[in-house]
């Protein structure tokens, strides 16, 4: 008999639908029949591939409501939120559409002794994708539809909490013409893709997950010879300097916390103020954070929805309170809320110091941990002085100055000025140090699972 599990509503601690594990051979067909997928899909033009990509943009637009509303049950963001990230996801299939043909196209060059070059970027395989639940439909969009049009096939190993989120998405992208079995979800345990990350087929492996998950993930494929994109955690500092608006720097800051409940890997989560302005910042910003309110996510009034899960409550709740023994002070918030769902409010912790989880680790949750700079190069030491690297923010009023500090000193993949920034489809996505390795969107994700190949005709 097969193993179940639910799927919980984290607003209301309700049962929401009850699912079985495949069999070990369900799941060796599903790959074999993956595999024989993209043996066609791979002959196709890139511009055959990218109508198929646009109509599930369409399809993405056609059934938002539908989707919107089981993102935010399954997993507990505001709904006007998951319509945001639908329209995300819509747009993404769009930008890989029309980018395809120039980002994929064949490259010629002299060879030095003459004759001719010629530089090819050819699909791998199958690839397998690990994802967690935070953004849905995001998570998987931004991998598979970049490796869908390199002309891969793809495995989907969704978080369980939100399997019916990527059911929903096999069928939208089966609706709009993909070919059957080219991207297939797996309903299976972690030992089991565990044979799947090892199985011949799998060409490659790519998981958004936490450090701790990628050095397992990264280190079972590079055992099996399998190439892996890592895209993990971070604790992103946002430095706000001197000259900074703070009206305008605080609603950033808040945005940047409290935005899909705080379970954002790339969410501001420390935020670092140089001295001559932290006691007003943190004055602004700490009555700007108990102003946020917690509740229902499908309506209108809540600024925030529940955690996703009753586990990660209880760990955030235990890193703020191991946080405070070690020396940090609660601003704000801080305390566990009575009733149903999942809370945990809008949080503000002080004297923030290395040695405490609000300062060394990722605070998955509506929690934010202020650190005073005494001035822009000690907020940049300080940002920096973390094992993560996925973003950053710089707030000021001096946009060269911001642009210099980032490009020249800011240790991330990522930096957002004057903002607090999500993916963009034409910009590469991805981090340094243990927030991973590989690069996602702007044409980058296109090219990490394909075989780059060089031709060379000689005289």
């Amino acid at each position: 008999m097969s193993k179940t599990f639910n799927t919980v509503n984290p607003a209301t601690g309700q049962k929401i639908s009850t699912y079985a594990y495949m069999s070990d051979r369900e799941a060796n067909e599903a790959v074999e029949n993956c595999h024989t997928a993209h043996d066609s899909w791979r002959l196709k033009s890139v511009e055959e591939r990218g109508a198929i990509i646009s109509r599930i943009g369409e399809g993405l637009r056609a059934r938002a409501d539908q989707l919107a509303a089981l993102m935010t049950r399954e997993m507990g963001k505001l709904i006007k939120q998951s319509r945001q990230e639908i329209e995300l996801c819509a747009s993404i299939c769009e930008w890989s559409a029309q980018a395809a043909p120039r980002e994929l196209a064949p490259e010629e060059r002299e060879l030095p002794e003459g004759g001719r070059g010629i530089i090819t970027h050819k699909p791998m395989g199958v690839i397998y994708g690990i994802q967690p639940w935070n953004y849905p439909v995001y998570q998987v969009v931004r991998y598979s539809i970049a490796n869908l049009m390199a002309g891969n096939g793809v495995l989907l190993k969704h978080a369980s909490s939100v399997t019916g989120t990527g059911k929903l998405l096999e069928e939208i992208y089966l609706e709009a013409g993909l070919p059957a079995h080219l991207f297939t979800v797996l309903i299976i345990d972690h030992d089991q893709s565990n044979a799947i990350i090892e199985h011949n087929r799998v060409r490659g492996v790519t998981l958004t997950g936490s450090a701790v998950a990628g050095r397992t993930v990264g280190a079972r494929a590079a055992k099996a010879l399998k190439k892996t994109v890592l895209e993990l955690g971070s604790n992103d500092a946002y430095i706000v300097l001197e000259d900074a608006d703070i009206e305008k720097a605080v609603q950033i800051c808040v945005n940047g916390r409290i935005y899909n409940n705080g379970e954002t890997c790339i969410a501001a989560k420390r935020f670092v103020v140089v001295d001559a302005i932290y006691d007003e910042f943190r004055d602004a910003f700490v009555k700007a954070m108990s102003e946020v309110s917690a509740g229902d996510p499908t309506g209108d009034e809540a600024g925030m929805g529940p955690m996703a899960r009753k586990d990660l409550r209880d760990d955030l709740h235990e890193q703020v309170k191991s946080s405070v023994a070690r020396g940090a002070e609660i601003l704000c918030g801080g305390k566990v809320p009575e009733g149903d769902g999942y809370y945990y409010p809008a949080t503000v912790l002080g004297n923030v110091s290395p040695g405490q989880p609000a300062y060394d680790d990722e605070l998955f949750g509506p929690v934010a941990s202020l650190i005073r700079a005494t001035d822009a190069d000690d907020a940049m030491r300080i940002a920096n002085d973390s094992r993560f690297g996925l973003g950053g923010g710089i707030i000021t009023e001096d946009r060269e100055k911001a642009i210099d500090m980032a490009t020249r000193n800011f240790d991330t993949g990522m930096v957002f000025i004057n903002g607090f920034g999500l993916a963009k489809p034409n910009m590469p996505f991805g981090g340094v140090k243990d927030s991973g390795y590989g690069r996602e969107h702007g044409g980058y994700g296109m090219r990490e699972f394909t075989n780059t190949q060089s031709v060379m005709v000689m005289n």
